[in-house]
């Protein structure tokens, strides 16, 4: 897995459990194509080719437009990508691991760099902190209702 820059001056992590089968979970989230179907602030989610390293997928979310590519994709463990917009690089990273009560529990992390992450550092912070709170309660919300 591509690790992200912890020296980036946006950075955030979040850990969540969810009570759902790894397997649920883990084909929620790589869904790419259906991610605006729960995750209210992607309006579209497209992946160009099959989920596997160096596919490309673009996404709207918030108004940016932004282009992916996939770096990581171990079934059931590792899914993470690199995206630009508005001359900013991130890094997002997800790790989901079994439990032995049947829960899931799934890591997010992410780096963005650039100009403009620099700029409005404590801004940006804050509002990819808000942004990975939300996708982690959707993410849980859509897996659990669906058990």
């Amino acid at each position: 897995m591509k690790s992200i820059n912890k020296n980036a001056p946006v950075t955030c992590s979040k850990t969540i459990i969810i009570n759902a089968d790894i397997n649920k979970v883990w084909n929620v989230l790589t869904n790419i194509n259906d991610w605006h179907l729960w995750q209210t602030d992607i309006s579209k989610s497209i992946i160009i080719g099959e989920l596997q390293a160096n596919t490309n997928f673009v996404w709207k979310t918030g108004g940016a437009n932004i282009k992916s590519t996939l770096h990581t994709v171990v079934p059931n463990k590792q899914f993470g990508w690199t995206g630009k917009t508005f001359g900013m690089f991130a890094i997002h990273n997800w790790t989901i691991s079994e439990q032995n009560n049947g829960t899931t529990t799934v890591l997010v992390e992410e780096s963005m760099e650039g100009l403009l992450a620099t700029l409005f550092k404590r801004a940006f912070n804050k509002s990819l902190e808000n942004g990975m709170e939300k996708w982690l309660h959707l993410l849980k919300q859509t897996c659990e209702l669906s058990n």
